[in-house]
Protein backbone atom coordinates (compact mmCIF):
# COMPACT_ATOMS: atom_id res chain seq x y z
CA UNK A 1 0.00 0.00 0.00
CA UNK A 2 1.50 3.53 -0.96
CA UNK A 3 1.91 6.01 1.61
CA UNK A 4 -0.73 8.02 0.06
CA UNK A 5 -3.24 5.40 0.44
CA UNK A 6 -2.11 4.79 3.96
CA UNK A 7 -2.79 8.14 4.86
CA UNK A 8 -6.11 8.44 3.34
CA UNK A 9 -7.19 4.97 5.45
CA UNK A 10 -5.99 6.41 8.64
CA UNK A 11 -7.28 9.63 8.34
CA UNK A 12 -10.97 7.84 7.45
CA UNK A 13 -10.59 6.33 10.64
CA UNK A 14 -9.84 9.55 12.84
CA UNK A 15 -12.96 11.09 13.96
CA UNK A 16 -13.75 14.32 12.47
CA UNK A 17 -12.41 17.58 13.52
CA UNK A 18 -14.72 18.60 16.12
CA UNK A 19 -16.19 15.51 16.92
CA UNK A 20 -15.77 14.14 20.23
CA UNK A 21 -14.85 10.43 20.69
CA UNK A 22 -17.03 8.44 22.35
CA UNK A 23 -15.94 8.45 26.41
CA UNK A 24 -15.10 5.06 27.91
CA UNK A 25 -17.97 4.39 31.06
CA UNK A 26 -16.20 1.45 32.20
CA UNK A 27 -13.53 3.41 33.23
CA UNK A 28 -15.49 6.60 34.35
CA UNK A 29 -14.85 8.28 37.95
CA UNK A 30 -17.48 7.64 40.82
CA UNK A 31 -18.33 10.27 43.04
CA UNK A 32 -20.72 10.00 45.52
CA UNK A 33 -22.80 13.22 47.21
CA UNK A 34 -24.72 13.30 49.54
CA UNK A 35 -28.12 15.41 50.06
CA UNK A 36 -29.60 15.84 53.58
CA UNK A 37 -30.64 18.55 55.80
CA UNK A 38 -29.69 21.07 54.64
CA UNK A 39 -26.26 20.17 53.18
CA UNK A 40 -24.46 18.66 50.19
CA UNK A 41 -21.30 16.31 51.16
CA UNK A 42 -19.08 17.30 49.92
CA UNK A 43 -20.30 20.91 49.32
CA UNK A 44 -17.93 21.44 46.46
CA UNK A 45 -17.51 18.67 43.94
CA UNK A 46 -13.91 18.78 41.76
CA UNK A 47 -14.38 17.10 38.49
CA UNK A 48 -11.49 16.52 35.58
CA UNK A 49 -12.69 18.41 32.16
CA UNK A 50 -13.52 15.98 29.33
CA UNK A 51 -13.13 12.97 31.74
CA UNK A 52 -16.55 10.95 32.05
CA UNK A 53 -18.02 10.50 35.63
CA UNK A 54 -20.69 9.24 37.31
CA UNK A 55 -22.52 11.56 40.28
CA UNK A 56 -23.80 9.09 42.56
CA UNK A 57 -26.40 11.46 44.32
CA UNK A 58 -27.55 9.65 48.16
CA UNK A 59 -29.70 11.29 49.71
CA UNK A 60 -29.87 10.30 53.71
CA UNK A 61 -32.93 12.07 54.73
CA UNK A 62 -37.09 11.38 54.61
CA UNK A 63 -37.78 14.66 52.37
CA UNK A 64 -37.13 15.05 49.13
CA UNK A 65 -33.93 16.98 47.77
CA UNK A 66 -32.65 18.08 44.55
CA UNK A 67 -29.23 18.22 42.78
CA UNK A 68 -29.04 22.15 41.13
CA UNK A 69 -26.38 23.28 38.81
CA UNK A 70 -28.17 24.60 35.27
CA UNK A 71 -24.66 26.01 33.79
CA UNK A 72 -23.01 22.86 35.00
CA UNK A 73 -25.04 20.63 33.01
CA UNK A 74 -25.66 22.90 30.37
CA UNK A 75 -22.24 22.93 29.50
CA UNK A 76 -21.35 19.17 30.13
CA UNK A 77 -21.87 15.90 28.03
CA UNK A 78 -24.59 14.46 29.93
CA UNK A 79 -25.56 10.72 28.73
CA UNK A 80 -28.65 10.34 30.67
CA UNK A 81 -32.09 12.89 30.17
CA UNK A 82 -32.13 15.72 31.92
CA UNK A 83 -34.57 18.08 32.88
CA UNK A 84 -33.76 22.25 33.05
CA UNK A 85 -30.64 21.29 34.79
CA UNK A 86 -31.82 19.60 38.03
CA UNK A 87 -31.77 16.07 39.59
CA UNK A 88 -34.41 15.58 42.15
CA UNK A 89 -34.09 12.65 44.45
CA UNK A 90 -36.49 11.73 46.53
CA UNK A 91 -36.15 10.33 50.54
CA UNK A 92 -33.72 7.81 51.19
CA UNK A 93 -32.78 6.87 47.49
CA UNK A 94 -30.34 7.76 44.99
CA UNK A 95 -30.02 8.55 41.69
CA UNK A 96 -26.87 8.35 39.00
CA UNK A 97 -26.21 10.93 36.43
CA UNK A 98 -23.67 10.10 34.12
CA UNK A 99 -21.98 13.38 31.99
CA UNK A 100 -18.45 14.40 30.35
CA UNK A 101 -17.86 17.78 32.40
CA UNK A 102 -16.43 21.02 31.03
CA UNK A 103 -13.99 23.53 32.39
CA UNK A 104 -15.32 25.52 35.12
CA UNK A 105 -16.76 26.82 38.04
CA UNK A 106 -20.44 26.26 38.97
CA UNK A 107 -23.22 27.55 41.35
CA UNK A 108 -25.01 24.20 42.86
CA UNK A 109 -28.16 24.65 45.26
CA UNK A 110 -30.84 22.68 46.23
CA UNK A 111 -34.74 24.38 44.91
CA UNK A 112 -36.50 23.28 47.45
CA UNK A 113 -38.36 25.93 49.48
CA UNK A 114 -35.83 26.98 51.99
CA UNK A 115 -33.36 24.52 51.28
CA UNK A 116 -30.63 27.13 49.87
CA UNK A 117 -31.10 29.73 52.41
CA UNK A 118 -30.83 27.12 55.16
CA UNK A 119 -27.20 26.48 53.58
CA UNK A 120 -27.94 23.94 51.09
CA UNK A 121 -25.61 25.34 48.44
CA UNK A 122 -22.34 24.07 46.72
CA UNK A 123 -19.97 24.21 43.85
CA UNK A 124 -18.56 22.38 41.06
CA UNK A 125 -14.98 23.08 40.34
CA UNK A 126 -13.83 21.37 37.28
CA UNK A 127 -10.20 21.73 35.96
Amino acid sequence: MSCLRLLAFLFCLAPAAGQAQAPDWAHAQRVEVRLSSFDFTPSTLHLRAGRPVVLHLVNAGSGGHDFTAPAFFAAARVRNAMGKGSVEVGGHRSVDVALVPRAGNYPLKCSHAFHKTFGMTGRIVVD
